[in-house]
């Protein structure tokens, strides 16, 4: 309530002010958008339908795992939220795949609900230049283009519904996720909604970017599962999995979690029967969303979809807690859209709920969504001038994916308002790189997530030095870190740094080698000088080892050792990969203006081509390289033809956007 009321009170003037930047929703995308954009340096307001619902996690009580944890890593170190309300959230803390390399460790938690929502909240009360106002944007405002900058529109603002009210601004963010045109599904029965209980986006919005702007507009689906009261589930009927004794943070600015290791919770594992399989296909008459063409998420189903898909099999369903003291728990793996009655029939079939009682059912939405290949790198609409948009109305799924994209596109709409050039993250230097160029360039046909798969150089893009990819640029270049965050940065990459020079420094023989870590298998057949980074490459030796046997050296890095090692283990790779690194941003560093005619091109390219450059637009060479359908030939075409033949002056211009 406190703060419900000091937000009314800082919009009670609203109808006199003109903002930098105006963000539409308050979820992952939209938080992170506004505070980004207030923290480059832009006054910002958050529109969002109900205030109280700011930070809510709509699905599951979880932040990170394979991908996603880079994706929060990478945020936290722009100077982002979600890493920072994770930590202080957090109830469970454990790292995914940690039998495998540190590249793809996931690190994860599972979060209080409440506890996460209040800090977003607070988080955001607390940022200068933002304030945030409970409304419904009923339509854009747009108008004619500037003629210097390209577009065929330009947004000045946004008009509320109920009323004429209209505030004006230099750029909008559109982070609307499942509720633009959202419709929601439980059995046969349909009602308007982006999540239930809350009514969709104005129809004057997506009637907006459909006729007004001429976007091309699609329609995906999601669905989450049914809420379980606690205590009707039988837990000792399931595999009892417990968090890591110590908690690995999110945050880079953290030492330690806000829920101390002893107070974490366990999850619990259990598994579909051949009875939910029987209740699935004798109720799919009952199931209009399932009956459906729209695309859903492949890689987090409902229910239904896998057993369509995989008859005959018996599926994880994970049993999470959703708070600390909350009575309810969240069966992951268990999405479904089927009538309430039909869903307890289903989750009765399962031992370990043979009595379970649900508090709330599951359903499913659908939704609108952009085609991202419309937008450029940093996140605006090709076609018009100051519109941004990020999280679900680009496709993609997931909070971390979504916060992702609101941090990214809030800089830029904040930097097109300040009049400085747009800012673009190569998919060489970041996840959140892979993630904008991979909808950009690729588009999407279904639900995007984010998976370790997608990085190129992954075991360059790790989470443990997401802060020196990211930190220093962010204060530099981008202006989005705060100076706190840019100094503890730069102490963490001197010390590593020095620490590194040492391990290098430091040269015996295998022999001498040997004699001191007489339990590493340094092979005797072996004879030559080691470094110290050498040896920690092995396996089996750790730098506090290092530092057992050289103290004056090692000790003072010891708060490093951990990064140390990843570091001396992935060096061999990092190194091969640094030259295929610079083709690839030679690449991107090649600016393709947007008004090429590609048709009067004169240049050997199929009529394919043609049209699928113009079609997509590619911003850069590097982009044009991930399209579906160029061939190699058509780059080495263009590579040849754009720098001698373009006008200089135009390539200038247009790179300065998108440096």
């Amino acid at each position: 309530m406190f703060f419900l009321v000091l937000v009314s009170r800082r919009a009670s003037h609203l109808a006199q002010q003109q903002y930098d930047v105006i963000v539409v929703g308050g979820g992952h995308a939209g938080t992170e958008a506004a505070a980004a954009a207030a923290r480059v340096g832009a006054e910002t307001l958050l529109v969002t339908q109900k205030i109280h619902k700011i930070g809510v996690l709509s699905c599951n009580p979880s932040l990170g795992g394979v991908g996603k944890g880079q994706l929060v890593k990478e945020v936290d170190a722009l100077d982002g939220l979600c890493g920072r309300a994770g930590d202080w959230a957090g109830i469970h803390f454990s790292i995914l795949n940690r039998r495998k390399g540190p590249a793809v460790w996931g690190p994860r938690a599972q979060l209080d609900r409440q506890h996460y929502r209040e800090f977003i909240q607070s988080e955001l009360l607390s940022t200068p230049r933002l304030t945030v106002l409970e409304g419904s944007v009923e339509e854009l405002l747009v108008t004619e283009p500037n003629p210097e900058e390209p577009g065929h529109h330009r947004v000045t603002g946004i008009r509320l519904a109920n009323g004429s009210h209209r505030i004006s601004s230099s750029s909008v963010v559109l982070t609307t996720g499942t509720f633009l045109s959202g419709s929601l599904f439980m059995g046969q029965n349909t009602s308007a909604g982006g999540r239930i209980g809350d009514a969709p986006s104005s129809a004057g919005l997506s009637q907006t970017l459909r006729e007004r702007l001429g976007l091309r507009i699609g329609r995906l689906r999601t669905g989450t599962p049914p809420r379980i009261v606690k205590e009707s589930v039988d837990l000792s009927l399931a595999e009892l999995h417990p968090p890591d004794s110590s908690p690995t943070p999110f945050s880079f600015l953290n030492t330690h979690t806000r829920c101390k290791p002893e107070e974490q919770l366990p999850c619990h594992l259990t598994y579909t029967t051949p009875g939910v399989e029987k209740v699935v296909r004798e109720s799919l008459h009952l199931n209009s969303h399932i009956q459906q063409d729209t695309k859903g998420p492949r890689y987090c189903p409902s229910i239904e979809s896998r057993v369509l898909r995989f008859p005959g099999r018996k599926h994880q369903v994970w049993l999470e807690p959703e708070g600390l003291t909350s009575e309810l728990l969240y069966p992951q793996g268990l999405s479904m859209t089927m009538p309430p009655e039909i869903q307890l029939r289903l989750i009765r079939e399962i031992p370990a709920m043979h009595r379970a009682v649900i508090h709330t059912p599951g359903y499913g939405v659908q939704y609108d969504f952009v085609c991202p290949t419309q937008l450029s790198p940093a996140l605006q609409v090709k076609c018009t001038q100051g519109l941004f948009l990020a999280g679900q109305i680009n496709g993609t799924t997931g909070y971390e994916e979504a916060a992702a994209q609101g941090l990214w596109a809030g800089v830029n709409a904040a930097r097109h308002a300040l009049s400085m050039p747009a800012v673009a993250l190569s998919r060489t230097e970041s996840y959140i790189g892979v993630l904008v160029d991979d909808l950009v360039s690729r588009g999407v046909t279904e639900p995007y997530r984010m998976f370790t798969s997608r990085a190129e150089f992954r075991t360059s893009l790790r989470p443990d030095n997401a802060d020196l990819r990211l930190t220093l640029k962010g204060f530099e270049e981008v202006g989005c870190v705060s100076s706190s965050r840019y100094r503890e940065a730069v102490r963490v990459r001197d010390g590593l740094q020095d620490a590194l020079v040492a391990l290098k420094a430091l040269a015996l023989s295998t022999h001498n080698w040997r004699k001191k870590l007489p339990h590493v298998g340094i092979s005797e057949a072996r004879n030559t000088i080691m470094t110290g980074m050498d040896v920690l490459q092995y396996n089996e030796v750790s730098y506090e080892m290092l530092a057992s046997c050289f103290p004056e050296s090692f000790s003072p890095f010891l708060e490093f050792s951990q990064r140390l090692k990843i570091e001396a283990v992935y060096k061999p790779h990092c190194d091969q990969q640094k030259k295929e690194i610079e083709r690839i941003q030679k690449e991107e560093n090649m600016s393709l203006p947007q008004d090429i005619d590609y048709f009067s091109l004169p240049v050997s390219l199929s009529q394919e081509v043609r049209e699928i450059l113009d079609r997509v637009r590619p911003s850069t060479l590097g982009a044009a390289t991930r399209l579906q359908g160029i061939t190699p030939a058509a780059i080495i075409h263009l590579l040849n033809y754009v720098p001698t033949h373009l006008d200089p002056r135009r390539l200038t211009r247009h790179s300065r956007l998108h440096t």
